[in-house]
């Protein structure tokens, strides 16, 4: 049998790319591999370039206040290639009744940060906006234990204030019930300003005004010239021939005197000293069942929604536009669509002249059943919005549909604990990493980061045993 490889890699989205990318600058030679039992690397990140139109299957940015995405775009030499999105329609709207209403101006962590706004703002009523900002009077909550956001928002700022400001844009980011989504794991900024400073719009007006003076080109979000997709190609091409497999799904890992053995569904084996498992957690607990059956159903009662993005292209004549980068739908208002982007105004260069291109998002918690509805179903479902919102009188010339079943991780109240105690479980398979969306942040900076922790604590333990 051949020497053991140093690192084995299951699961070749973002996470698991980005541990490939730091192993292969860190490990001379074919030390390590990356397993990926799809026919393509990248998982949700998928980019399509078609008749002039580059389509986003799944993220179409990343987030600036966090550095992984920029570091990795740095690392990869792409970072001459990053743009941000079009300030020109740095707008935002809700949908409320059946109309589009403009989300208030200083929102921060789904939160208002700015009273001016809120107190004009159409999109609350009168007694929702005067509830909104008396937040300050609030007394700030005395217990430790965790809460849900819902219960926060509401507590803080009222239910209306929740139900139509942080709410859908807590589904366009997690496409989860408020109600069960934990504030600690998703928004631990915000428990931790009321903790120190009792109020949130206090705090985050002390903090804009500490800022006033400084400057920074930096727009919120950052993509590539070519799509998200140029990442993926980007560190594929620069991984050995051997260390890059596809098709190659992992049935089964065991443990070794030597460290992982690594069943295919082929029926081949590999032996590696470390195994980094980059796969959902439900993927993760069906692997290690049978090496460790009390990890396995602590991975196995993380929640997933299952969601789906339509893309329409129409031309300009046929539509009458949004001045804006799309709207939001709110659970309370009822409806299979999530949230709308308009890609063209978000990302004018993505579309041939004359065109329009609009990406709808569905499903969400307790409403992922549209789903599994054929395409010219979802189809149907987006074009039907569109008519009754702007005006549409023609019949899309492109259409794309993606599905990502069981795509989103959900954070519920409790989640801190769990990892809690699936780090204590891990801590008893020396040489074995979990890293993913599921943990610790399901934005690709978040993944990039914890990809790169887990080839670093890999690289650590090979080191410690040696």
């Amino acid at each position: 049998m051949s020497a053991p490889l140093r690192v084995a890699i299951v699961g070749g989205g973002i996470t698991g790319l980005a541990a490939a990318q730091r192993l292969s600058e860190r490990l001379a030679g074919d030390g390590f591999v990356l397993l990926e039992g799809d026919g393509r690397v990248g998982g949700k990140i998928t980019t399509e370039r078609v008749d002039g139109y580059l389509i986003e299957g799944g993220p179409d940015c990343f987030l600036t206040r966090k550095p992984g995405g920029r570091a990795l775009c740095r690392a990869l030499g792409l970072e001459p290639r990053l743009r941000g999105t079009n300030p020109a329609n740095q707008r935002s709207y809700v949908k409320r009744q059946g109309r589009l209403y403009r989300l208030p101006e200083g929102l921060s962590g789904l939160v208002p940060s700015r009273l001016g706004p809120l107190l004009t703002t159409r999109l609350l009523s009168i007694p929702g906006r005067v509830r909104a900002v008396l937040e300050p009077l609030v007394p700030p909550r005395r217990s430790v234990e965790d809460e849900s956001i819902a219960d926060f928002v509401t507590r803080r700022f009222g239910a209306e204030a929740y139900h139509w400001l942080a709410e859908p844009l807590l589904s366009g980011i997690y496409a989860g019930d408020g109600s069960r989504l934990s504030l600690r794991a998703t928004l631990p900024q915000l428990a931790q300003l009321e903790r120190e400073q009792g109020s949130v719009i206090r705090a985050l007006t002390r903090a804009r005004l500490g800022r006033r003076g400084s400057s920074s080109d930096d727009p919120a979000f950052l993509t590539l010239v070519g799509g998200m997709g140029e990442i993926v190609e980007a560190i594929a091409a620069r991984l050995p021939a051997s260390s890059r497999r596809t098709n190659a799904a992992v049935d089964a890992i065991a443990r070794t005197a030597a460290g992982y053995r690594l069943t295919l569904a082929n029926g081949e084996e590999l032996h590696a000293t470390n195994a980094i498992v980059a796969t959902p957690a439900f993927v993760s607990a069906e692997l290690l069942r049978p090496l460790a059956p009390e990890l396995a159903a602590e991975l196995e009662a993380i929640p997933y929604i299952s969601t789906a993005t339509v893309s329409l292209a129409f031309s300009t004549a046929g539509v009458r536009p949004l001045d804006g980068y799309g709207y939001l739908s709110p659970r309370a208002e009822g409806g299979p669509i999530v949230a709308c982007t308009w890609t063209s105004n978000k990302f004018p260069d993505r579309v041939p002249d004359g065109r329009v291109l609009v990406r709808a998002f569905l499903g969400r918690a307790g409403q992922e059943e549209i789903v599994d509805a054929d395409d010219a179903t979802l189809v149907g479902v987006v074009r039907g919005e569109l008519a009754r919102l702007f005006d549409l009188t023609t019949e899309p010339s492109l259409t794309r549909v993606f599905r990502w079943p069981r795509g989103m991780p959900q954070y519920q109240v409790g989640h801190d604990a769990r990892l809690d105690r699936i780090e204590r479980l891990v801590g008893r398979l020396p040489g074995l990493v979990l890293a993913g969306s599921a943990y610790r942040g399901v934005g690709i900076p978040d993944c990039i980061t914890q990809g790169w922790a887990a080839a670093d604590r890999a690289l650590g333990a090979s080191r410690a045993a040696a």
